[in-house]
């Protein structure tokens, strides 16, 4: 059985107006699919409806080709694995212990439970931070431990929003690595972000035909294209209502917002 996941026109409403409109697509495990699109265009809510965490108004969401809601919180655990722009802990537990409690969906002795959490926060760069309580975390230092808390998980699939939000430069790059690297172990990607340049960072090679990218607006898909189709950048800057320019570096074509000029500033350039 496919462990793909599936939107089939799907339609979210609330308080008369369309959070998200006859959306479909699928991704599979080993393929990356990159979600942009204005603040409040539904991607958030795309990813909690894929999550079963909203139950859309008409339209069907498949996991492993069965609906969503039927499945349990272990089953839908042992295929998607989520993190979320904002976390959200309210209890005292260490950064060890929250790692520990995203291995529920395995039948597994608590000893293997901690080794494999131990192992999850190394790879997430946090090792230092096993025995800190989580509340009493910086953003940046609460959204690693989040990270590994998708990687204990081994899902087929990532779901993540933001994954590099609240995370300096560095950081940033190291996630985007680091999810190119789970990526290129086989593991499926569906990632919200504002910044398409953050992509090469996933990267390794000549691997942007891979990427696609979808643009989402008003709920809808306004377009689908991969990250190295030269049409992208029109693409983007319609969607977001700026002047773009893709320009070539050593690491890659990179998208550059460019500022409107005034009538003055562009009558300067002709003389």
């Amino acid at each position: 059985m496919s462990d793909a996941l599936e939107l089939d026109d799907v339609t979210v409403e609330a308080a008369g107006r369309a959070l998200l409109s006859r959306v479909r697509f699928r991704i599979e495990p080993g393929e990356f699919v990159a979600l942009l699109g204005r603040n409040g265009a539904g991607k958030s809510t795309l990813l909690k409806v894929a999550l079963g965490l909203v139950k859309p108004s008409a339209g069907d969401v498949r996991a492993g080709g069965r609906p969503i809601g039927k499945l349990s919180g272990r089953e839908r655990a042992a295929r998607l694995a989520w993190l979320p722009q904002h976390t959200s802990v309210s209890e005292a537990l260490t950064a060890l212990d929250a790692v520990v409690a995203a291995r529920f969906r395995f039948d597994e002795p608590r000893a293997a439970a901690i080794a494999a959490a131990h192992r999850a926060l190394a790879r997430a760069g946090v090792t230092e931070l096993a025995s800190r309580v989580v509340t009493q975390l910086s953003g940046g230092e609460r959204q690693r431990v989040a990270f590994a808390v998708l990687l204990t998980q081994e899902a087929p699939l990532l779901l993540m929003d933001e994954p590099a939000s609240h995370l300096d430069p560095a950081q940033q790059i190291a996630t985007y690595r680091l999810i190119g690297e789970l990526w290129r172990g086989g593991q499926g990607v569906l990632c919200v972000l504002h910044d398409p340049n953050l992509l090469h960072h996933a990267l390794a090679g000549d691997e942007a035909d891979r990427i696609r990218v979808i643009g989402l607006e008003a709920g809808a898909i306004a377009f689908e294209r991969r990250f190295s189709d030269p049409a992208l950048a029109g693409s983007l800057a319609q969607m977001f209502g700026v002047r773009m320019e893709r320009l070539r570096c050593a690491g890659g074509d990179f998208f550059v917002p460019l500022p409107e000029r005034s009538d003055a500033a562009g009558e300067h350039d002709r003389h």
